[in-house]
């Protein structure tokens, strides 16, 4: 019931934030769950033996997700920090470790802001395919899944489950897309559910695998019967990239 009523409520605040919150508001809810995303994901970096002030991920992340042009300028920053680390075979870690956390968390956020300016339901859409993947492939892969997909990283997802979800998804982007009036043809919508799909159990297995080197179960405890917000979010931060650059590169929407 503990995990119910959690994804209930995350449910709810997300669909507030995507249709109704102010865009102001909006921002700082993006702002908020970088933060919240960057502070679970420097304890897992911390976990390996990561060893800097990864704190300062934070003003590196806020100055890229605001100016991405100055990325370059945050690299050089950070990269020139390490340097002052009494144990240099730790600088590399360090700098690697944090811009890794600027790209994964803080830019990744900054796509949400990009799709709401395109059309909330492209937001939607970008979250959404998380949720109906995660439904399918957990069905399916308890019903008939068979052989796993990632034994060493995460055991409990199988082949079945993960085909299961991409047939889920393909089929949703396509009913999505019309009811939605998205105006994308059905073999781009196809091909962008389909893509989306992967880049999500791609994004969940990448953060699995950063914990299961950390040696951590969960990359945090805030979220009652569900771990940490980068728990339910790492899919989300690999499909909110594809979406926005699939619509900017493919479909010719900005």
């Amino acid at each position: 019931m503990k995990r119910v009523l959690t994804a209930l409520v995350l449910v709810l605040f997300a669909l507030w934030s995507i249709f109704l919150a102010p865009h102001w508001l909006f921002i700082g809810v993006v702002v908020m769950m970088a933060c919240l995303c960057y502070h679970e994901y420097s304890a897992i970096a911390a976990a390996t033996g990561v060893e800097g002030a990864l704190v300062l991920g934070y003003a590196a992340g806020l100055i890229a997700m605001w100016r991405l042009d100055a990325l370059p300028v945050v690299v050089l920053a950070l990269l020139s920090y390490s340097l002052t680390s009494r144990d240099l075979n730790k600088a590399l870690g360090f700098a690697g470790a944090t811009l890794l956390g600027v790209v994964y968390i803080f830019l990744g956020w900054r796509w949400a802001i990009n799709l709401r300016d395109i059309g909330v339901w492209w937001l939607f859409f970008a979250l959404s395919v998380n949720w109906v993947g995660d439904v399918a492939a957990y069905y399916v892969g308890r019903s008939i899944g068979r052989h796993k997909l990632a034994p060493r990283i995460s055991p409990g997802k199988s082949w079945e489950g993960a085909a299961g979800s991409l047939i889920a998804v393909a089929a949703y982007g396509l009913w999505f897309g019309k009811q939605a009036g998205l105006g994308v043809p059905a073999p781009q919508m196809l091909a962008l559910s389909a893509i989306a799909n992967v880049a999500g159990q791609t994004g969940d297995l990448a953060e699995s695998a950063l914990k299961r080197g950390a040696g951590v179960k969960d990359s945090g405890r805030l979220l009652p019967g569900h771990g940490g917000f980068l728990d339910r979010l790492d899919s989300s931060l690999f499909t909110l990239p594809v979406v926005y650059f699939f619509l900017l590169w493919v479909v010719g929407r900005s």
